[in-house]
């Protein structure tokens, strides 16, 4: 673990020069707040700006996530509804617990999200499609607010899944497909862009807005992941 973080920290050190936009901290005991900016202090601190001035650092390992608040103006015509269209079903018609033993997954870490789709009764090729939109495949990286590992878990996510070594493909994997998982349970096994939605803005923003939230990034990470787990679906039918 120590050589791991001689080698990403003086990528996370460039991220913590960069001040970024206006953004919602979730906290893990669900609260929320509005900052101005925030930057990563070192792999353990993060240091937001309040919107009324002034400045505030807090242990990463108390955020359960971090969302850039930036919304996405429904198409004209749509009214209120239109940023979130297909966002209350299932939309693909597609079963998240589809799980078939001789289903190919191009990826590197094949054997680890096999056998973590067959414990939690998880499509192996959408976990490599949240994969490859969370990381590409890269088991050390660490994203500007702090998320760390293949499946891009934060500290406090992380360590409520029981997931002790960040960087480790296997406890990674696990980890983020045992939270897929809990998200199926909660919002039914063919409603994958709620699924994602949660995944990625949190279950509190989902029931915000009775649907995916329209946060820019939210909506373009649901359709990012869902068009690589088509394609990776195709791919495996033929």
């Amino acid at each position: 673990m120590r050589r791991v973080l001689s080698l990403v920290l003086p990528a996370l050190l460039l991220f913590a020069a960069l001040p970024t936009e206006a953004a919602l901290v979730v906290f893990g005991d669900g609260r929320i707040l509005q900052v101005a900016s925030f930057r990563l202090l070192d792999a353990d601190d993060v240091v937001l700006s309040l919107p009324g001035g002034g400045e505030m650092t807090i242990p990463l390992d108390l955020v359960d996530r971090i969302v850039d608040e930036e919304y996405e103006r429904p198409a004209s015509g749509t009214g209120d509804d239109g940023a979130r269209a297909g966002s209350q079903g299932g939309g693909l018609g597609r079963s998240v617990r589809a799980f078939e033993e001789k289903t190919p997954v191009n990826s590197p870490y094949s054997k680890e999200i096999f056998e973590a789709a067959k414990k939690y009764r998880i499509d192996p090729t959408l976990i490599a499609a949240v994969i490859r939109a969370e990381s590409n495949f890269v088991p050390s990286a660490i994203s500007r607010k702090g998320a760390r590992g293949l499946m891009q878990l934060m500290p406090a996510t992380a360590r409520r899944l029981g997931v002790a070594r960040h960087f480790d493909p296997k406890e990674n994997i696990f980890g983020g497909t045992a939270y897929l998982a809990e998200l199926a349970e909660r919002y039914g096994d063919t409603a994958v862009e709620l699924i994602l939605a949660a995944y990625n803005a949190g279950e509190r923003a989902v029931a915000e807005y009775g649907g995916v939230p329209p946060y820019r990034e939210t909506l373009a990470y649901v359709r990012r992941v869902t068009d690589f787990w088509t394609s990776a679906r195709t791919a495996a039918g033929s």
